[in-house]
């Protein structure tokens, strides 16, 4: 289920460093993170996981193919 380098690399052209984002869905049971929360992008591992700095203080990853996230307007 892990993406391809080009999947990666088109995952890190959608979602730069700086990008605000907003959650929609993710699967972790043990994060507080609700649909609706916003954040900005930091960096997309190699993995295609997209790292957030959430505005609520997680750092939490959000991963390829599970996880949904839209970008928002600053």
């Amino acid at each position: 289920m892990f993406p391809n380098s080009a999947q990666v690399k088109q995952i890190r052209e959608d979602n730069p460093k700086g990008r605000r984002v907003e959650l929609v869905s993710m699967t972790d049971p043990y994060t507080t993170l609700k649909p609706g929360d916003q954040g900005t992008v930091n960096f997309v591992d190699d993995a295609g996981t997209i790292f957030v700095n959430w505005d609520s203080g997680s750092k939490l990853g959000v991963v390829y193919g599970v996880d949904i996230i839209k970008n928002i307007l600053n």
